[in-house]
């Protein structure tokens, strides 16, 4: 029998629907009937009780709201009877007992990977070439075109065709009705072109728009997330264009990869326009050595390695309200379970944790960290608020729309990424993390700032939830896409690499669900599958700047 409603937590006074429910329909839950007030749809909540007027609201047996009128049992909840609220939070001495998971069918699997001199193992082997200032930007987008389809990395997806037919049917007079109601062909999939360094996945353009302006801090934070990537194991080595005068040294840079890898020793190569003279020679010399860096970077192979190099990134964007149910409790056990095989992984988007500090704090290891994250989370918080907005701002039109009325709901269920196992550090962004085990690192909530940070501070592979679905990437890792529901996966197919809707189908438990995604990232981390974010060249970066940004 189909499964319409969930209660998530015994402590919740809301039931979730599963299916679209009718006004006036009667619904069994345990030993209550609930007469619904409103139409509920698939996704939404309705109440179980009375509530009056800033009567609490509670799900995943946390506060996530409270009533801004008097709402009936049986009624739905939407912004316009419900208001963001959480509870408040503390630090002190905290234990917390984790349950372990079993592993042993893991124990001996490794990933064949990319080994670098510091120990650190790749799931990719990139070069980069990057831009200290916006400046740079253009030359690098000529560096692009003179090397990228030369070299075999052009875009797979071939749409030619489709604008030959149009061009021809306008040459022959077609009217704009007649254009836009042609049956033209494309080819959405050409043919891989073969690759002159079959070892080298990619040539990697990070242009950005800092560097310069701003305030100093911004400089160095840029300068700290650029050293992360290039001392990052899916890189094999980069060129760095310079303009000279700009904020972002190159002297910063230096001090930063110093930081995050004392013995660096990859093959870096930096240019500097002013001193150099003509662009002309600028761009040369930028040919020719990031040409002589690919040469180095192919001798690198592929080559076994435990599972405890991973580093996966937690991310999650388009949410829905099956996210919190779904995908992301399932990739929270894959989290556990990699925590139990010595791993890392990363649960970042601060503004997405409103409402569940207290379970954070609880489960950090070090009290020095629980204190680290009530600051980081409330000076986050209390600039948000000075900037006119808040963390209740932070839900999108389209996570409304789905069911996520509150930022407190969306956080919520946005925590379930980071599965159950101690936090064993906090990172302000743009750390590395440097210990195994679950790290919590302040970014923004935005997908690509956050995909861009948790990336930069070590994830060699990030596990990415979405129920409305998104297309972002990363330019040197990959972005497995993981939908909530399988009505989006069947939809959006071409972008989406995993399926959890099983879950609320009642076809797969969240354990095996979690389980079945650990198997799918090591076969992505030894190059057997290629994600769609990778196949589609989706090379989502956006620094952060640490302005407001929810």
């Amino acid at each position: 029998m189909e499964k319409k409603i969930l209660k998530v937590h015994p402590k919740d006074n809301v039931l979730v629907a599963f299916v679209d429910l009718a006004e006036g329909e009667a619904i069994l839950y345990g030993d209550q009937v609930y007469i619904l007030k409103d139409n509920v749809k698939a996704k939404h909540k309705f109440v179980t009780e009375d509530l009056r007027t800033d009567d609490q609201v509670i799900m995943y047996g946390v506060l996530v709201g409270k009533a801004k009128l008097p709402v009936p049992k049986g009624a739905v909840l939407t912004t316009a009877n419900l208001k963001h609220a959480a509870t408040g939070f503390h630090t002190g001495e905290h234990h917390m007992e984790w349950h372990v998971p079993d592993v042993s069918a893991w124990k001996d699997k490794t990933f064949n990977g990319f080994h670098r001199t510091d120990g650190q193992v790749g799931t990719a082997n990139h070069w980069l070439v990057i831009p200290m200032v916006f400046c740079e930007n253009r030359n690098l987008d000529v560096i692009q075109e003179a090397l990228l389809n030369n070299l075999g990395y052009g875009r797979n997806e071939n749409y030619q065709a489709q604008a030959k037919e149009l061009m021809a049917l306008y040459e022959k007079g077609a009217s704009v009705e007649e254009i836009l109601n042609a049956q033209t062909s494309y080819t959405e999939k050409a043919e891989p072109k073969n690759r002159m360094f079959p070892n080298v996945d990619g040539i990697k353009f990070l242009t950005h728009n800092g560097g310069c302006g701003g305030i100093r801090q911004d400089s160095q934070t840029l300068c700290g997330l650029l050293a992360g990537y290039i001392t990052h194991p899916n890189v094999a080595g980069a060129t760095v264009l310079s303009l000279g005068c700009q904020n972002a040294q190159v002297s910063i840079l230096m001090e930063e990869i110093a930081k995050r890898s004392p013995d660096f020793d990859k093959p870096l190569y930096i240019l500097d326009q002013q001193k150099t003279g003509t662009e002309a020679d600028l761009l040369s010399d930028a040919i020719k050595q990031t040409f002589a860096g690919l040469i180095q970077a192919n001798v690198n192979v592929r080559q076994p390695a435990p599972l405890s190099k991973l580093c996966i990134g937690l991310e999650c964007g388009g949410s829905d309200g099956f996210s919190g149910l779904s995908a992301n409790p399932a990739i929270g056990y894959t989290s556990d379970l990699l925590v139990a095989l010595g791993g890392s992984v990363i649960l970042a988007e601060f503004p997405e944790l409103c409402g569940v500090e207290q379970n954070i704090i609880d489960r950090c290891v070090d009290p020095a960290d629980a204190a680290r994250f009530a600051e980081l989370i409330k000076t986050y918080s209390d600039r948000a608020t000075e900037a006119g907005s808040g963390f209740d701002m932070n839900p999108s039109p389209g996570n409304i729309k789905d069911g996520l009325i509150t930022d407190a709901i969306k956080s919520a269920g946005a925590a379930k990424k980071g599965g159950t196992s101690p936090v064993v550090n906090v990172l302000d962004y743009p750390e590395k993390v440097t210990k195994p085990g679950l790290n919590l690192l302040c970014t923004p909530g935005n997908d690509v700032e956050s995909t861009t940070a948790e990336v930069g501070s070590g994830a060699n592979i990030v596990l990415f939830t979405t129920g409305l679905g998104t297309p972002t990437g990363n330019p040197i890792a990959p972005v497995v896409k993981i939908s909530t529901n399988t009505v989006l996966y069947n939809k959006m197919n071409d972008i989406i690499d995993l399926d959890t809707g099983s879950i609320i189908a009642g076809e797969e438990t969240i354990e095996e669900a979690g389980a079945r995604i650990l198997n799918y990232v090591i076969d992505v981390a030894s190059g057997n599958t290629t994600v769609s974010a990778v196949r589609h060249i989706q090379d989502d970066f956006i620094p952060w700047k640490r302005g407001i940004s929810l």
